[in-house]
C-alpha cells in the first residue's frame, strides 16, 4: 500500500480538526492559566472522528477505524452536557448519531470480505494490529474516564487523567503510525503530544497557585487563633486566683 494516496487527504483533514481542537483548548487554557474545556472542542473532535474513520476504512486499517467508534459517543454526550445539541435541532442530532452506526452497517455487510481487508495478517501483522489497537483503545479510554468524572459533575470536565492517558496512547500511536509508515498518524500525533505536555503543566501550576493563596490564608487564621487564645488565658488564670482567694477567706 502507496504511504501517500488521494485518501492520505481525508486523513490530513481529519488530523487538521483534531488539530485545531487542541490548537483551541490550548489557547483558551493559556488566557486563563489553567485547563478549561470549550464547546468548540467537542464539535471540532465529533468533525475529527467522522473524518478518521472514513480514512481508517480507506486505508483498511482496523486499529484506526474502530478506534474512533466509542470516542465519537463520548463527544456527542460531551455536546448535550454542554447544551449544544439542541442547536442543530431533534433531526440534526438524530442524523448525527446514526451516521457512525449506518457507515458501521454498511462495511460489515460481507463479514469474508471485512475479515480480508481488515484482519489480513500479510497487510499488517496481528502483532503490531494489537499494539495499535491498544494505542487507539487508550484514546479511547480516555474519553470514557472524561465521561465518568462528567457524567458525576454532570459538566464537561477535562481531568488531569484526561492528559496522562492522553500522552502515552499518543506515544504509542506515534510507534505505530512510524512501523505503518502511516504520514497521518505520525504528524498527527506531533502536536497531540505538546499540547498534553502543557496541559499538565499547567494543571500542576494551577495546583501551586490554589496551595500559594491557600497557606496565607491557613497561618493568618492560626495566628488569629493563637492570639485569642492568649488574650483569654490571663482572664482565665485571674478567675482562678479570684476563687482561690474566696475560698480561703471562707475558711478563715
Amino acid at each position: 500500500m502507496a504511504i501517500i494516496s488521494w485518501y492520505t487527504l481525508i486523513g490530513l483533514i481529519a488530523q487538521l480538526a483534531f488539530a485545531a481542537r487542541m490548537l483551541v483548548q490550548w489557547i483558551m487554557s493559556e488566557r486563563a492559566r489553567a485547563v478549561v474545556n470549550p464547546a468548540l472542542f467537542w464539535w471540532l473532535s465529533l468533525l475529527g472522528s467522522l473524518t478518521m474513520s472514513f480514512y481508517g476504512y480507506l486505508r483498511e486499517d482496523l486499529a484506526i477505524l474502530l478506534g474512533q467508534l466509542v470516542s465519537f459517543y463520548v463527544y456527542v454526550y460531551n455536546l448535550k452536557l454542554k447544551g449544544q445539541l439542541h442547536k442543530i435541532g431533534l433531526l440534526g442530532s438524530l442524523a448525527i448519531i446514526a451516521a457512525p452506526l449506518i457507515m458501521l452497517i454498511l462495511e460489515l455487510r460481507d463479514g469474508a470480505a471485512f475479515a480480508a481487508i481488515f484482519l489480513n495478517d500479510e497487510a499488517i501483522p496481528y502483532g503490531w494490529l494489537a499494539f495499535g489497537m491498544a494505542g487507539q483503545f487508550l484514546f479511547t479510554f480516555r474519553f470514557i474516564y472524561q465521561l465518568v468524572v462528567s457524567h458525576r459533575q454532570q459538566q464537561s470536565l477535562l481531568p488531569p487523567t484526561f492528559w496522562y492517558i492522553s500522552l502515552l496512547a499518543a506515544l504509542m500511536v506515534q510507534v505505530y503510525g512510524i512501523y505503518r509508515l502511516d504520514i497521518v498518524l505520525i504528524l498527527g500525533q506531533v502536536g497531540g503530544i505538546i499540547t498534553y505536555v502543557r496541559n499538565i503543566m499547567l494543571h500542576r501550576q494551577s495546583l501551586k497557585a490554589k496551595a500559594a493563596t491557600v497557606a496565607p490564608a491557613v497561618t493568618s487564621t492560626n495566628t488569629t487563633i493563637t492570639a485569642s487564645t492568649s488574650a483569654t488565658a490571663p482572664q482565665t488564670q485571674s478567675e482562678m486566683q479570684l476563687a482561690s482567694d474566696k475560698t480561703e477567706q471562707g475558711q478563715l
